[in-house]
């Protein structure tokens, strides 16, 4: 079993140190730890990637916080579940939480259900606001043109 961290900051403005510490704490070595300084939002994470190519069956992930790993839930779970099928177990220090064993899989299918919460959420909100616009005038779609 080798020790991989992942820390992520969401601006530049932001520090890694407090998250690279934990890791190196938590007795991560200083080469297996990868960093991305950038938006959650953005899918161009480097060192994320690199991560993912370079674990292996039977290694582990640690992350300080459950939220520094995906942009969202649903990232974030599509990333467990993709370490998951790969034998890699991931550990989050600040939280307690860990997705090896039976309770680490029982944590996964929760996370799993909230995501997809989350999703319907999203949804409802998205058509009610539409709702709203129509009911005040607000039209959708490319403007029409004049056949000639």
């Amino acid at each position: 079993m080798r020790l991989f961290g992942y820390a992520r900051v969401s601006t530049s403005q932001q520090s890694l140190d407090l998250q690279v510490r934990a890791l190196k704490d938590a007795g991560v070595k200083a080469n297996r730890i990868f960093t991305d300084k950038a938006s959650g939002s953005s899918t161009d994470r480097e060192g994320l990637d690199l991560l993912r190519m370079k674990v292996e069956e039977g290694d582990v992930i640690l992350v300080k916080k459950l939220d520094r790993l995906g942009r969202d839930t649903a990232d974030m779970i599509q990333l467990i579940k993709e370490f998951d099928a790969q034998g890699v177990a991931v550990r989050f220090i600040d939280d307690g939480i860990s997705t090896d064993g039976d309770m680490g899989q029982m944590v996964v299918t929760i996370l799993s259900a909230v995501a997809q919460a989350e999703r319907r959420r999203i949804l409802e909100r998205t058509n009610e606001g539409r709702q709203e616009a129509k009911l005040k005038g607000i039209k959708f779609g490319r403007r029409r043109t004049v056949d000639r």
